[in-house]
């Protein structure tokens, strides 16, 4: 027989098989927890505008805006062709797009121009959704909503800039600020020599007869330095004092503001941090000479909210990419949503942003309310902010490493997104005081404030009786609260514990059977492990991944 002499058929090499289409054109405020929580605070008017920006967040367009703004980092140029000192910071196109769309959303200082109930609901919503777009250029947007409630301790001031730090126009660029459309706003607080620790601060803050000061120092970490305005702290004759500074002054000229370098940062990246020095700089103070620490702290608060919520939604980000990849892929003869393992580690991470949502809209609304003049939401908020800030912030880093690992080797690749959404897990944790920082303020207001323990322990009683698991670690709990010996050392755990019971009390509350009984199961009762994905046998799984958008 004669052997064939035709040519062998070609093999195909390159045949894409079993990857997940990408993730572009949904809704990111198709969310149920987020949904129900905007309702249950008191802002339901948002939801068609809270659903046109999810859309927007969900667009090809907005991912390829937050790739470039974090692939094309701000450069600093601190003097001109000539030789003359300008310290100003470039942004890619991309960063300003992001700020265009989160300014006009309202995500700024916009809520303090408006008396309406859940306002700062729906703003939170709004940050909520838009930041799983991109987070970096979310620093300057917090930055500028918390501003105004801290820039009202000097009445004056507050008259001039914020009708524009309310504005939802975007407006870049240093010019004289009465001549621009909007104003954004930046912090500076901490110094080399102290961090946290503000009190030890050494730059200083000299009277002029006019009525401004004259500041000379340098700061150590302040981010977004091309804003318009900075609350900074400095040593004045009467102590540590708030003083309000502008990069342009009001006759056109600059203020000195000498940016030495920006911080090479692990994430982050869209968003600049510097290193100003003040030089004989001007600036006007803020609330009584001395009380620098107290009229800042509600900028801190503020801007610890967001920390909050921003590690709800990086966290939510990341549990969105690991469902719907799983939903996708198959492996061993069976799609990864189908194999009994993968289903407890996508419910149980399902779980735990539930509930970081679920927290961070109650906190919302305890600002929202306590703006309007409700006292025991005013004194809720006290404690609820840092535990907030605490527990969902810590969480953030654990939970958006599981969620890259569903993806296996293509959530280590940067095209998948996941490498930054790690990158920024650590970020919250840290900024606006760090876990130590937030468990020992927790402590402070334990001792000093026991109407925000009452508070507190107001909210947990009204799921009484609901759940024998929540009931049971409450009661653990105020063993615990009870016992001052140790307290510091002990810190930590009593925070966690606080912040694990107050989640399980509003899931109880509000949440589905399905994810209230496996919360309580996996956090309060015995039955718990270390690791995602160690839920008891008996958990709902299917219930609780069914409130995960595109995940079934």
């Amino acid at each position: 027989m004669a052997l064939s002499t035709a040519p062998p058929s070609p093999v195909r090499t390159h045949v894409v098989t079993n990857q997940a289409p990408p993730l572009v054109g949904h809704d990111v405020a198709e969310d149920p927890a987020l949904l129900e929580g905007v309702r249950r605070e008191g802002a339901d008017w948002c939801l068609d505008e809270l659903h046109r920006l999810g859309r927007l967040a969900g667009s090809e367009q907005a991912q390829r805006w937050g790739e470039e703004a974090n692939r094309c980092e701000p450069v600093l140029r601190t003097h001109d062709r000539y030789g003359n000192r300008i310290d100003e910071v470039e942004f890619h196109p991309s960063y300003h797009a992001l700020m265009d769309v989160a300014i006009g959303a309202g995500l700024g200082g916009a809520p303090w121009a408006e008396d309406r109930p859940g306002v700062h609901v729906a703003r939170a919503a709004g940050l909520l959704v838009w930041s799983t777009a991109e987070q970096g250029h979310i620093c300057p947007v917090s930055m500028t909503y918390a501003v105004v409630p801290a820039l009202r301790a000097a009445p004056e001031l507050a008259a001039v800039y914020e009708p524009l730090l309310t504005s939802r126009s975007y407006d870049p660029g240093l010019r004289t600020p009465a001549t621009k459309r909007g104003l954004l706003a930046g912090m500076g607080m901490t110094e080399k020599q102290g961090g946290s620790d503000v009190r030890s601060n050494t730059t200083t803050a000299t009277p002029q007869p006019d009525g401004s000061w004259r500041l000379h120092g340098h700061k150590w970490f302040t981010s977004a330095p091309m804003n318009d305005l900075f609350l900074v702290l400095a040593q004045a004759p009467g102590g540590l004092s708030c003083f309000l500074l502008p990069r342009v002054l009001p006759d056109g000229s600059r203020n000195t503001f000498r940016i030495q370098r920006l911080k090479d940062k692990l994430g982050n990246r869209s968003n600049a941090s510097s290193e100003p020095e003040f030089d004989d700089t001007v600036a006007w103070l803020v609330g009584a000479e001395g009380r620098g620490v107290k009229t800042i702290i509600d900028m801190v608060t503020m801007t610890r909210l967001d920390s909050t919520l921003g590690s709800a939604s990086g966290m939510r980000a990341a549990l969105t990419q690991a469902a719907h990849h799983v939903r996708h892929r198959a492996a061993f003869g069976a799609t990864l949503i189908d194999q009994p393992l993968m289903r407890n580690v996508i419910a149980d991470l399902a779980l735990e942003s539930e509930a970081a949502t679920t927290l961070a809209l109650r906190i919302a609304g305890a600002a929202d309310r306590a703006q309007r003049g409700d006292a025991a939401e005013r004194k809720f908020l006290r404690i609820a902010t840092a535990l907030g800030k605490y527990w969902v912030c810590k969480r953030q880093p654990a939970m958006v490493a599981e969620a890259l690992e569903c993806l296996g080797g293509n959530g280590y690749d940067e095209a998948s997104g996941m490498p930054r959404l790690y990158r920024e897990a650590p970020l919250n944790g840290i900024w606006e005081g760090s876990g130590n920082v937030n468990a020992l303020d927790v402590l402070r207001a334990l001792s000093r404030e026991p109407d925000a323990l009452q508070a507190y322990t107001d909210e947990v009683a009204a799921a009484a009786g609901a759940d024998a698991r929540l009931d049971q670690a409450w009661r653990e709990l105020r063993g615990e609260l009870a016992d001052s010996a140790d307290a510091e050392l002990r810190a930590r755990r009593l925070v966690e514990r606080m912040a694990l019971v107050l989640q399980g009390a509003l899931l109880v509350r509000h949440a589905s059977a399905a994810v209230a009984d496996a919360f309580c199961a996996s956090r309060l009762a015995g039955d718990r492990g270390l690791a995602f994905g160690t839920l008891p046998p008996r958990a709902d799984l299917t219930g609780i991944i069914a409130r995960v958008p595109g995940a079934e």
